[in-house]
This record gives structure tokens, sequence and C-alpha cells, in this order.
């Protein structure tokens, strides 16, 4: 069974999104292993300049690093990444299993985004919508992405 693991910058704390999660985990379950690793964000002060938030988005990568394993086929949902729909992401993601991946890491950034050194080690870049979104929203995203692509995989019915 493939193991899809997705690392986030930051806590969800309101009980309605976690609720999604948990329903979404508990439908995933029957295709994938899904573990979901959250670290902690950086404090984004009032006032930004190009240095504080390059050192945000690398104080938090540092910590994400060291949750990404080698052997994980990485792909970072970013704003510059490449949208899909949802048939073509549903063959992405059975293109990365046939080509011998068991494991897949979607990183999803902090408030300011996702630093270098992750984006340039990242195999694909991913963007769902052109808007910005709350990253604790895109976390719903992805994983209402991930069921819809396995259950289009498996020829089973999904609303459209």
């Amino acid at each position: 069974m493939l193991n899809i693991n997705i690392l986030c910058v930051g806590k969800i704390k309101e009980n309605y999104l976690k609720d999604a999660i948990k329903e979404y985990t508990k439908r995933l379950s029957k295709y994938c292993n899904l573990n979901i690793v959250e670290v902690q964000d950086e404090a984004v002060p009032d006032k930004l300049s190009e240095n504080i938030i390059e050192n945000i988005k690398d104080k938090e990568a540092r910590k994400m690093l060291d949750q990404i394993k080698k052997e994980t086929y990485l792909v970072c949902l970013d704003l510059k990444g490449k949208q899909y729909t949802s048939e073509e992401f549903s063959e992405k993601i059975e293109e990365i299993k046939l080509q011998g991946n068991s494991s897949i890491t979607f990183v999803i950034g902090g408030t300011l985004g996702i630093g270098k050194e992750i984006l340039d080690r990242s195999k694909e870049k991913i963007c769902f919508s052109k808007m910005t979104f709350p990253h604790q929203l895109i976390r719903i995203f992805l994983l209402e992405q991930l069921f819809r692509a396995f259950k289009i995989s498996s020829g089973e019915t999904y609303h459209r």
C-alpha cells in the first residue's frame, strides 16, 4: 500500500477543520497509509522585509527537512507549481507508483510559503489554484483530492 505523508507547518486549531481531516483520514485508510506531520510555525512580525521572510521560511524548512525520508517522492504545494485536473492528479499518483515509489510526501508551507532548500529538493511542485488560501484549508483540499484520485484510479464513482 502506498505511503502518503503530508508535512505541514502549523497546527490545526479549528474543530471543523480537525473534523474534516479526521473524516478524510478515515476514507483514505482504504487506499493508502496516511501520515500527517506538523512542525511548529515561526512567529511572523507585522513588518516584513525580504530578509525576514526568507529567514522564517528557512527556519521552518530546517524543521521539515528532518522529517523527509530520502526515498520519498517529494511534492511541494506551491503557487508557482503545475495545476492538474482531478483526473490528471490521479494519473500522476499512479505514474509515481509505477516508477517504483512506495512513498509520496506532500509539503504544505506556512503563511509565507516553503523554504528554498525544500523547493529545490522536490521532484514536483503543484498548485491547486492561483488564488491564495490559508495553509490550514489547503490541507483539506489536498486530502479531498487524494481521496478523489484514489477513487478515480480504482474506477469507483465519485461525485463530479
